[in-house]
Parts: structure tokens; sequence; C-alpha cells
């Protein structure tokens, strides 16, 4: 289920959640003030952020930390707010306050697949790979494929971040968490797992950039030798 943060103090936004809900989202009301932690925006896939809440000086950091997690970010403003959308923010799309809130959700339907490639019926597609995100399920060319949940945790970031490259470090952060105390031996072993499942019928997808980390492509270039 992919998750909505609706960082509000208000309640005409924070009305939003059941209907979000109903469209098949997990929609919390965040407080603005946790955008700044480390454990909040890797966790959502979607902020909704309501501009009414958030200082001008604010928007700097949080620039920073869309920028550098891939999170779709949702404006909803005031009719007189309307100019200040154009702020240096990575908006993904912005909706009035007055909207119904089926609107809402029909933009974050488009936001995800503009972004991620991920369709109205939550699936994402990247080449012949496939993931069923409502059902955790993984296809290549069709072919249902068994994984562990951190498999197809890890393989979920990349996919619905592909084309980006994330290091070691910042995989274990996004994937296994904060307090996690294992090596960066960890991912390896588990890219070396999902490769072995995916990569099938002469298909790629998963590629090493050295010194570096990993990313996921429609088709990539097979490692010789890791």
């Amino acid at each position: 289920m992919r998750t909505v943060f609706l960082v509000t103090r208000h309640p005409d936004v924070a009305r939003l959640g059941p209907e979000l809900e109903r469209a098949g989202f997990s929609a919390p009301v965040i407080a603005p003030e946790r955008l700044a932690n480390d454990d909040v925006t890797p966790s959502a896939d979607v902020v909704v952020l309501d501009l009414r809440d958030i200082p001008a000086a604010a928007f700097s950091i949080l620039s920073e930390n869309y920028a550098e997690n891939g999170v779709i970010l949702i404006v909803v403003a005031a009719p007189e707010q309307m100019d200040r959308v154009t702020v240096d923010l990575p908006v993904d799309d912005f909706v009035s306050v007055s909207a119904p809130p089926a609107e809402l959700a029909r933009r974050i339907e488009r936001a995800l697949w503009r972004k991620h490639g991920v369709d109205s019926e939550n699936f994402v597609h990247c080449g012949a790979l496939t993931l069923d995100l409502s059902n955790y399920r993984v296809t290549v060319d069709s072919e249902p494929l068994v994984m562990t949940f951190k498999e197809y945790e890890l393989l979920r970031f990349l996919a619905m971040n592909s084309g980006r490259v994330f290091t070691r470090e910042q995989l274990l952060n996004r994937v296994w968490g904060y307090d996690y105390f294992g090596g960066a031996r960890t991912v390896d072993v588990h890219v070396r797992r999902i490769r072995a499942k995916i990569e099938i019928r002469g298909h790629a997808f998963i590629e090493t950039v050295r010194n570096v980390g990993y990313r996921l492509v429609a088709e990539a270039k097979k490692d010789p030798v890791e």
C-alpha cells in the first residue's frame, strides 16, 4: 500500500484522509515540524503539503529532502497562496483547499504514474519487470517469482526510483532502517539473490555503478563479474 503523508494542522486538509484511504492509500496526518526528521520522508511515497503551515525558511530544507528521497510532493494552497506554489520546491502538482477530496486522489495517481510508472491499478512497470504493489507480487514476462520480504522491499525501492543510483549505505537506511546494524555487504547479498530471480530469459535490470552502488533500469548491462 502506498503511503501519503498529509502535512497539516488544518481540519479541511486532514479530512482528505478517509477519501485517500478509500482510494487505496495509507494517509496519516503528519505535523509540519516532523518533515525534518530522517525517519519521515523516506517512508512516504507522496507528501501532501499544506502551504499554510510551512514558513518560507523551510523551503530550502524541504527541497533538499525531497530531491534526495524521490518523494512526490503535492501542495495544497488557499486561493490567495497560489502564487507561492512557484517557490523553489520540486512540486509535482498542486490543488486548491476547496477542491473535492476525490480530486486529490486523482492528482496523486497521475503524479505516481508520471514519476515512477505506477499505474492506476497499483503496478510498477520497468521493461519486462512488473511489481504488483497491492499484492506484493513480482513478475518478469508475466512469470510470477517468489521473493523474501526484504528482497521485495529492496526491489520495490529501486523500481520506484528507477534510473537513480543509490549507495549501499543509502539502501541500508531506506530499506532496513537507520537502526539496522548490518554492514553494506547485506545489500550486495540481497542484490545478488534478486538478480538470480529476476534476470531470466536474457533480461538484466539491476546495474552496478562501480565504486558507488546500484540502480534499476528497464534493461541493464550485465556485470561481467561481481
